[in-house]
């Protein structure tokens, strides 16, 4: 008894520092504890893309099954939850259509996580449908992601569960490969088996019973359970046998019809105590021909064969027969099935995942966006371009119009970006120097923003580079005295935007007209003047004249000194004019020592 309490505490202990342990009830913002005393969330706090939808029905329904969410839009829609980067856990999704859209018409879509693929999801009118994997963590974030991939349908996911499980769980499994299960089932028993019983919370089924099996009790009332995979101990309590020994035991698999690599688990215990005429004695048989050597139940002792390395389909066989030599027929308390997945990947480049986070952790607009950025193809984020292969990289940023509001913070770990397109958002602040040091990048859009300073020197004197600066008014572009940035220092390229803040003509207006008139006006007032003084002049000269008859100079040297420097100050006045506004309409734009700011001035 002594020894049963201390691993229960043991148990207990280890279930209760289990770091990604939660249950999220998909479309809900409700906290509670369900029949099974399993405490569920909300999912407020792990996603706010989608819509919550409650479902309306006269039958009960299990609470975390009666809301959803759904996603209308985006490639894909994720889940990210804490996790230990290295760590085993066992991840379900479950998906209870229920008719919420009126449409009687169940879609299909893909699961992923973690930037894998996991299956494609096919809901029922009226039945729960879930999806359980088993693998080790490869990042600090688990990720379980909803995709369309069939026109006019809409993916939903009613609820998520994340376990942690023992790092020698499942331990003949590739450390680099996911677990699917494809059936847990506990033979003899009559109710689910999990939570209380089951630390880790996998969900046993009772097995229906057919006409060729008998049900074991067990008469140990407890049994000792020393296995690495840590079944549960109520599963070794009831047992399923044959009648007799020429009857084997065919075990159900639900594997899909091509052929796949399996894992599976078969647990089994001697259910009473045997007297010396009595043996029972086992063997595994794949399609028909025997698999293991003899392997005898224990009283009171859980025991387990484990198969892998092993390719089969719905097709194959699997059965436990009785060996030669056994006076009892076979049992078998428990089976676990799996298929195993393909590699699994590393990722998009940890680099850009860096880099990409600074973005999130910057600007609230993008915290939103979930699992893998690239992965699973096509399936990136879709705000942004990848190479492809097992570990790509971000080549684009197509950020345009996005309501970035804020500085802009480091991304320059992301080395392999093409293109960085800011336009008509709201940035403030200068450009940072690192933009110009990213060694691939050919198209920088930073137009209709409210950047400020000075473009940076590795920007403005790289040549590879397609800048664009319209419209950022308080951005001071090169040259000895600082110009506002009104053109595109691009040439030919980059986006515009529609919608993006429109100059002022006016004081390009008003900069031209006002001097041209006044200088009409001193034209005006300058000719008047001479107009006058001739009309002076020829007045006197007809009067002297007429006084001084005919040998006498018709004009007067004073009158022509004085017409002479009345045209020559008008001459002048009209030069200061135009060489005035020559000055105001031809200062010089700051020409950039590179070949888009020239292409920009001829375009110009």
């Amino acid at each position: 008894m002594a020894t049963y309490l201390l691993l229960l505490i043991i148990a207990a202990s280890a279930f209760s520092t289990l770091n990604a342990d939660v249950s999220i009830d998909c479309g809900s913002s409700e906290s509670y504890s369900d029949d099974y005393s399993i405490g569920w969330v909300g999912d407020d706090l792990y996603i706010q893309h989608g819509e919550s939808v409650e479902l309306q029905s006269s039958k009960p329904i299990y609470q975390p099954m009666a809301t959803l969410r759904v996603f209308t839009d985006r490639k894909k829609n994720c889940y990210n939850i804490d996790s230990e980067k290295g760590s085993k856990v066992l991840v379900r999704a479950y998906f209870f259509y229920g008719n919420y859209d009126g449409k009687s018409s169940p879609p299909k879509f893909d699961l992923h996580f973690d930037g894998n693929h996991w299956i494609t999801v096919e809901t029922s009118a009226d039945q729960l449908v879930s999806y359980e994997a088993i693998y080790v963590t490869k990042t600090d974030t688990i990720s379980i992601c909803v995709a369309q991939t069939f026109p006019n349908m809409v993916p939903f996911i009613s609820a998520i569960e994340v376990r942690d499980l023992d790092s020698k769980m499942y331990g003949y499994s590739d450390s680099n490969r996911a677990l699917m299960l494809r059936r847990r089932v506990a033979y003899g028993t009559e109710v689910i088996v999990r939570s209380t019983d089951d630390f880790y919370d996998r969900i046993w089924v009772p097995a229906v019973k057919g006409d060729d099996f008998t049900v074991l009790t067990s008469d140990e009332t407890f049994i000792e359970v020393s296995l690495d995979d840590s079944p549960p101990r109520a599963l070794f309590q009831n047992a399923f046998a044959t009648d007799n020994t020429s009857t084997s035991i065919q075990l159900g698999t639900n594997l899909p019809t091509a052929k796949v690599p399996v894992y599976m688990n078969i647990y089994y215990s001697e259910a009473s105590v045997l007297d010396s005429t009595q043996k029972r004695s086992l063997q595994l048989l794949v399609d028909g021909k025997i698999n293991s050597k003899p392997f005898i139940p224990v009283y009171g002792t859980a025991g387990e064969i484990t198969l892998y390395n092993l390719t089969a389909n719905s097709d194959t066989t699997f059965s436990l027969a009785a060996s030669p030599d056994s006076t009892l027929p076979p049992l078998i308390n428990a089976l676990e099935v799996f298929t195993v997945s393909d590699e699994l990947t590393d990722g998009t480049n940890s680099d850009d995942v860096e880099g990409l986070a600074s973005l999130q952790d910057e600007f609230d607009v993008l915290k939103d966006w979930g699992g893998d950025p690239c992965l699973p193809s096509p399936y990136s984020w879709d705000w942004i371009n990848c190479t492809s292969g097992s570990t790509p990289r971000v080549t684009a940023l197509y950020l345009g119009s996005f309501g970035l509001s804020g500085f802009l913070p480091d991304f320059s770990s992301m080395t392999s970006l093409e293109i960085i397109d800011l336009h008509n958002n709201s940035l403030i602040g200068s450009i940072p120097e690192f933009l110009g040091t990213l060694p691939n990048l050919k198209q920088l859009n930073l137009a209709g923003n409210d950047l400020s300073g000075t473009i940076p020197s590795s920007i403005s004197k790289n040549k590879k580079l397609k800048l664009t600066v319209t419209d950022n008014p308080n951005l001071c572009v090169s040259g000895k005295s600082c110009k506002t940035a009104s053109v595109d220092t691009s040439g030919s390229g980059g986006s515009s935007s529609s919608g993006g803040r429109k100059k002022s003509k006016l004081p390009v207006i008003l900069g031209t007209t006002i001097p041209i008139f006044v200088l009409v006006w001193v034209i005006g007032g300058v000719c008047a003047v001479l107009h006058h003084k001739r009309k002076s002049e020829a007045i006197a000269a007809g009067n002297v004249g007429q006084a001084g008859g005919a040998n006498k100079p018709s004009g007067n040297p004073q009158a022509a000194q004085m017409q002479m420097a009345a045209n020559n100050m008008a001459q002048n006045v009209v030069n200061d004019f135009i060489m005035n506004i020559h000055e105001q309409q031809s200062a010089p734009e700051p020409v950039y020592n590179n070949d888009q700011q020239n292409h920009l001035e001829e375009g110009n």
